[in-house]
């Protein structure tokens, strides 16, 4: 892979910084405060409104924004760069390789991992830095993100996954989610990303490794505001593929086996179609679902025996008596 680090730090300066292009890294200290990385595959539509969210914030302090195009094929780099932002390219595809080549890069001390299709509140960044100075401070801190024009069924889902893990994070201490699009972490902390993970190895492995260097916080009044395009397909189609192939089984099955056994969803490009999934579609799916468990059937022992390892790894921690 091409060798991007010396050519992005030459790119773009850090937002906020008062330094010339010639006096960074000699005569002028301009650390960015956070890095804010972007794995970016297709997103011309999107990243542009991403980045100008970012480039609006309130906070004062210097940050740096870290694009990484995935193999686009559309106009994703040339949006990105007409910002002034820095732009590298990640060959190997799945957007936990471009979260982990954007985190390697970042120069701050604080990494936010987000997404293309997202924009922000003005005070968003603030508020992660306001966490951060807390006492004592955490490794990382995390919100909830919610969907644009999204369909009845998709508020319910995110209202009621959120409203879970705020409430599982008051009464237990501990984070039970986070969301890839609205994370920030130490770079000091970052354990690296599991790169043969897909759907899930950027949020459940990351949460993992993180709440074992420290605390994990959760702010519950600091979303994002992420494109619906992902609920396109439907309910069904959301449930059957997205959640439990794409997303659980997958995590599972590329853990267990220590490779990547179920790769990357379908990419969804463009805004909701508003249309539900065709009855093919349904049916696949739920097809689809009995493969995957009859293919893990013969691990089901491995699959049980780590999960058993979790749940009284659980039970130690909060001292349960079973």
């Amino acid at each position: 892979m091409e060798n991007t680090a010396e050519y992005s730090r030459e790119a773009s300066r850090p937002v906020n910084c008062r330094c010339t292009a010639a006096d960074v890294g000699e005569s002028c200290e301009c650390r960015p405060r956070f890095s804010v990385v972007i794995p970016a595959y297709n997103e011309a539509a999107s990243i542009g409104d991403c980045l100008d969210s970012l480039l609006r914030q309130d906070f004062s302090e210097p940050y740096e924004i870290i694009v990484v195009d995935n193999n686009s094929t559309d106009d994703t780099t040339p949006a990105a760069k007409a910002r002034g932002v820095t732009v590298v390219r990640e060959e190997r595809q799945g957007v936990c390789w471009a979260r982990q080549l954007g985190s390697e890069l970042a120069a701050g001390e604080i990494i936010i991992s987000t997404d293309a299709d997202t924009t922000y509140g003005r005070d968003w960044l603030s508020r992660i830095d306001r966490e951060f100075r807390a006492d004592p401070a955490p490794v990382a801190a995390a919100g909830p993100f919610q969907f644009v024009d999204a369909p009845w069924w998709g508020r319910v889902w995110t209202g009621a996954l959120f409203g879970y893990v705020h409430a599982f994070s008051r009464a237990t201490k501990r984070v039970p989610y986070v969301a890839a699009a609205n994370i920030a972490f130490l770079k000091s902390a970052w354990p690296g990303y599991n790169t043969y993970a897909t759907q899930g190895g950027d949020e459940l492995d990351l949460l993992r490794n993180l709440q074992a260097r420290g605390r994990v916080a959760y702010m519950a009044d600091n979303p994002v505001f992420t494109s619906s395009r992902r609920l396109s397909r439907g309910l069904v189609y959301n449930v059957f593929v997205t959640l439990f192939y794409y997303y659980a089984l997958a995590y599972v099955l590329n853990r267990v086996m220590s490779r990547t056994m179920v790769g990357m969803a379908p990419a969804f490009r463009g805004g909701p179609s508003g249309k539900t999934a065709r009855p093919w579609i349904r049916v696949a799916s739920a097809f689809g679902a009995l493969i995957v468990v009859a293919a893990i059937f013969p691990y089901h022992h491995v699959i049980m025996h780590h999960l058993d390892a979790y749940h009284h790894g659980i039970l130690r921690h909060f001292d349960i008596d079973m």
